[in-house]
C-alpha cells in the first residue's frame, strides 16, 4: 500500500481533501494504513487518525509498535484516546498496558469506562506470560436446560460483543464449564431439543494461571481455533483465541533463536536497546566461547612441534573443526528444537542419543572418508590421509553426540537448553576435537616427526 497511494494520500492531506480521504482509507485493511507510518510523518499520521472510523482506529493502532502508539496517545484528546482503547479487544488492551511506563497505564485507565476499566485491571492482575493475561473475557454460553431455538437466539443477541462463535460453551448455574459444542452442530439440531441432548462433556481447558505456552500446546494437540480457561473453582472466565496462539509462537520462536544465538530473549535488545544493554545481554555466553578458544589454542601450542614438522597438518584444522562444529549444531538444533515442542520426551533420552549417534556415525564416516581421499589426492601422503580421515570420523561423532547430550542435561538441570547449549557444545567440539586431530597424527604420523 506505501508504494501505492502513499503518494495519493500525501497529496490528500495537502489538500485537505478530508471527505475523499477518509473514503480512500475507509476502503483498506487495517496492516496497509499502518504501513503508512513509514512515508508519512508523525503529524499526518495524528490527521488520519482522527478520520478513521473507532473500530477501524482501533485494529490500525493495534498494529503499530508500542514505539509508535505510544506517540500517538501523546497527541491525542484524551476522549480520542479512550474511543480507542476502548474498541481494543481485552488481550490486545492488557498487551497494550503492558508496554506502557505505569503512569501512562494508570491514566488510561481512568479514561475508560468503568466496566472496561475493571475487565482490563482483572486481566493485568494475572502473571505475566500467563494464560489470563492472553485470554478475552468475551465469549457466548449457553445453558443446558436451553432448546436449540433458544441458545440460538441467545448467539444472536450476544454474539456480535463476542471474539469468535466458532465454539459455544455450557455452563452451570453457577458458571462452571460442563462442555463446549460448536456452532456448527447447533444449528443442524432440531430446535426442540436441548442443549444436554448434544452435550457428551469432553472438553478440554487451561487455568488462569497456566503458563502461555500450556495453551500452545493444547491448540496445536486438539487443533482448536478457541480454547476456554477456567479459575480454580472451574468457572469459566474466558477464552484463548488462535489468533492470539499465533503471537505467542512467534514470541516463543524468537525467543529460541535468540537464545541458540547465546543472546538473552529480549525483543528490546533487537534494535531499541542501548549498546550496553546489548553488550551485557551478549557477552556471557561469548565469554564461555572465549574460554572455550583460549584452552583450544593451549591444545594447539602443546603440539606446535608436530605443526613444524609436518606443516600440511596445520591445513586441515579448520576442516576438522568446521566439519564437527555443523554437525553438534545441526543435532543440537534438532534436540532443543524437539523437547521445546515436547516432540522429544526427556524420559526417552537414550533411544534419542543412540539413533543421533547412529547420524553421526554415519555422517562422519562419509566426511572422513571424503576429507581423506582429498588429503590424499592433495598431499601424496597416505598417513596424512589417514589421520584427517580418522580425525574427522571421531570428531563429528562427538560433536553430535554432545549437541543432543547436553540439552538433556541442561534440562535435568532445569537449565534452559536454548540458552546455555551452542556456546557448551562449540567449546566442547573445539577442544575434544584438537585433542582428537593431534592423537590421531601421533597415531599415524609419528615416524615423520
Amino acid at each position: 500500500m506505501k508504494e501505492l497511494i502513499g503518494p495519493e494520500i500525501q497529496q490528500l492531506i495537502h489538500d485537505k481533501n478530508w471527505r475523499v480521504l477518509k473514503k480512500t482509507l475507509s476502503g483498506n485493511p487495517a496492516p496497509d494504513i499502518a504501513d503508512l507510518w513509514e512515508t508519512l510523518d508523525e503529524q499526518d499520521m495524528f490527521i488520519i487518525f482522527r478520520l478513521l472510523s473507532k473500530q477501524l482506529a482501533a485494529d490500525v493502532f493495534n498494529e503499530l509498535d508500542p514505539d509508535r502508539q505510544i506517540s500517538l496517545l501523546g497527541q491525542m484528546r484524551s476522549a480520542h484516546v479512550r474511543d480507542i482503547i476502548s474498541e481494543l479487544l481485552p488481550d490486545e488492551r492488557t498487551d497494550l498496558f503492558e508496554e506502557l511506563p505505569g503512569k501512562m497505564t494508570q491514566k488510561l485507565l481512568n479514561l475508560l469506562p468503568p466496566e472496561i476499566r475493571k475487565e482490563s485491571l482483572e486481566l493485568l492482575g494475572y502473571p505475566k506470560d500467563s494464560v489470563g493475561r492472553l485470554m478475552t473475557p468475551h465469549y457466548v454460553a449457553i445453558c443446558p436446560q436451553w432448546t436449540i431455538e433458544r441458545a440460538l437466539e441467545h448467539i444472536r443477541l450476544y454474539g456480535c460483543d463476542a471474539e469468535t462463535i466458532d465454539m459455544v460453551y455450557v455452563v452451570d448455574e453457577k458458571c462452571h464449564l460442563i462442555d463446549e459444542i460448536p456452532l456448527r452442530r447447533l444449528i443442524l439440531a432440531d430446535p426442540q431439543q436441548t442443549i444436554e441432548c448434544l452435550m457428551d462433556r469432553r472438553f478440554v481447558s487451561v487455568s488462569t494461571l497456566d503458563d502461555q505456552e500450556k495453551a500452545v500446546e493444547v491448540i496445536q494437540r486438539y487443533n482448536l481455533v478457541a480454547l476456554p480457561v477456567i479459575d480454580s473453582e472451574n468457572v469459566l472466565v474466558g477464552i484463548v483465541t488462535v489468533d492470539d496462539i499465533l503471537d505467542v509462537l512467534q514470541e516463543e520462536v524468537t525467543d529460541d533463536i535468540q537464545k541458540m544465538a547465546g543472546i538473552v530473549a529480549d525483543k528490546d535488545l533487537l534494535i531499541d536497546a542501548s549498546v550496553f544493554k546489548v553488550v551485557k545481554a551478549r557477552m556471557p555466553w561469548l565469554l564461555i566461547c572465549l574460554a572455550g578458544g583460549l584452552v583450544a589454542g593451549g591444545v594447539i601450542a602443546v603440539f606446535e612441534n608436530a605443526l613444524a614438522s609436518v606443516l600440511a597438518l596445520a591445513f586441515y584444522v579448520p576442516v576438522v573443526m568446521g566439519m564437527g562444529g555443523n554437525a553438534g549444531t545441526q543435532t543440537s538444533t534438532v534436540i532443543v528444537r524437539g523437547i521445546a515442542t515436547k516432540q522429544i520426551d526427556p524420559k526417552r533420552i537414550w533411544r534419542t542419543l543412540f539413533k543421533e549417534l547412529k547420524i553421526g556415525a554415519a555422517i562422519g564416516l562419509i566426511s572422513g572418508i571424503a576429507v581423506g581421499a582429498a588429503a590424499f589426492l592433495w598431499q601424496d601422503l597416505i598417513e596424512l590421509s589417514m589421520t584427517v580421515g580418522f580425525a574427522m570420523f571421531f570428531t563429528v561423532m562427538v560433536a553430535a553426540t554432545a549437541g543432543g547430550l547436553l540439552p538433556f542435561i541442561f534440562k535435568l538441570l532445569r537449565i534452559d537448553p536454548a540458552l546455555t547449549t551452542g556456546p557448551f557444545v562449540t567449546t566442547i567440539k573445539d577442544v575434544t576435537g584438537l585433542l582428537i586431530y593431534f592423537a590421531s597424527a601421533m597415531l599415524f604420523m609419528r615416524h615423520l616427526m
